[in-house]
């Protein structure tokens, strides 16, 4: 794995850089979204709709190895040669990371100094190390995260520093006992303890691993205590290797650019899609347009989203976003998903899903963009405070 920052944001942390892995044809350009998937796919979309995503932006899927405690074993994912072939994925990037936000829920009250604990469709899951490596060694991800044990920001000092030290033991045993080509995240935790955070990065940073992936972010910390958490992480990592983070949705994306991040994972849009919103902010430019606010069209009213199963759509027979190249928008109408949802028929969040994919990775594509032009702080103050002003418009019409 090849990593280079390209480019920073005038004044601030905010950087876009390019990251080239040997298994990929295509450079990819962060910041960078990776794909929620399910055992390797999308949950939703086909994987012969996969092409019609932006590419190589789309490349980047995230799975968890719990995922496949269930079903075809260990064994035979290893005799396939992996998921690329297993899934016929082969110019994908998998990016392997123990946390899943959907199945696969770290449990920190059963989480011990043995292994890290887990809520999968399986049930509670205890997971050593050595069980954790097995499952890398046969996947075969061109990145992987080691196991960490993730604390919410709610626990005690005692078991924060706890979660630290047991993250800091597996992290070596992993690196001691990986036989794998991919390149090795090693996994940043400390709860909302600002010198827990800045501890475990400094020693994280000074291990044999190509870059971090920063955890138990969005396990009930606030904005505002998110910050002083990200700024004491980031500047204990060195800047020449790649960092990723789970666990933010929107706006949060733009408070971990802000702070240096490169690589997002994050079940947002699987989220809006099973809720049957779609993504329509615009992507054009970061000007402020001021919109009228219209009662029911936006769930959270904050400008961002619509939600389709509303009845005032049952008539509309305009696409999502106009002028939108996503495969939903070039070929069905707003009317269309709004019956589809409304009979709970499947295609509903299959055409959901890909819009609401391809317009995120267009929004990833505007920061990269804001970056270069050296004006990223515009770009997050006016996208943040459009979303306000649509908060506070619905505010006063309740």
């Amino acid at each position: 794995m090849k990593f280079a920052v390209k480019a920073w944001n005038n004044g601030g942390k905010a950087r876009s850089g390019v990251l080239q892995l040997g298994s990929c044809p295509h450079n990819i350009e962060t910041p960078a979204l990776l794909l929620t998937t399910r055992k390797g796919l999308p949950v939703y979309i086909p994987p012969d709709h996969l092409p019609s995503l932006p590419s190589p932006d789309s490349n980047l899927l995230h799975f968890s190895p719990l995922h496949f405690l269930e079903g075809i074993s260990l064994k035979a994912i290893s005799n396939i040669g992996g998921l690329h072939p297993l899934l016929g994925l082969h110019d994908h990037i998998m990016v392997a990371v123990p946390r899943d936000s959907i199945i696969s829920i770290p449990d920190h009250d059963s989480t011990n100094r043995i292994g890290a604990s887990f809520e999968t469709p399986c049930g509670r899951m205890l997971i050593k190390p050595a069980d954790y490596m097995e499952m890398i060694s046969s996947m075969r991800p061109n990145l992987w995260a080691t196991l960490a044990d993730e604390v919410p920001a709610w626990v005690s000092e005692k078991r924060n520093k706890a979660s630290v030290e047991r993250t800091l033991k597996w992290l070596d045993e992993c690196i001691t006992s990986n036989s794998t080509d991919g390149a090795v995240l090693g996994s940043v935790v400390g709860g909302s303890r600002v010198e827990q955070r800045r501890s475990c990065a400094q020693e994280v940073a000074r291990r044999n691993v190509e870059g971090f992936w920063i955890g138990g972010f969005g396990l009930g910390e606030s904005m505002e205590e998110r910050n002083p958490l990200l700024n004491a992480v980031m500047d204990s990592l060195p800047e020449q290797k790649p960092r990723l983070i789970s666990g933010l949705g929107l706006p949060e994306v733009l408070q971990g650019v802000a702070a240096g991040v490169d690589l997002f994972d994050s079940t947002y849009i699987y989220d809006l899609t099973l809720g049957g919103f779609a993504l329509t902010f615009p992507l054009e430019s970061i000007e402020k347009q001021v919109t009228k606010y219209q009662p029911n069209s936006n769930s959270g009213c904050d400008g961002t989203k619509i939600n389709l199963k509303a009845t005032m759509y049952r008539k509309d027979t305009s696409p999502i976003v106009d002028n939108c190249k996503c495969y939903t928008c070039q070929n069905h109408t707003k009317a269309y998903i709004n019956h589809l949802l409304n009979v709970h028929e499947m295609l509903a969040h299959i055409l959901l899903e890909m819009h609401n994919t391809h317009h995120f990775l267009g929004f990833f594509r505007s920061i990269r963009e804001a970056i270069h032009q050296g004006n990223f702080q515009k770009f997050r103050q006016k996208f943040i405070g459009n979303r306000h002003e649509h908060l506070f418009s619905a505010a006063l019409s309740v």
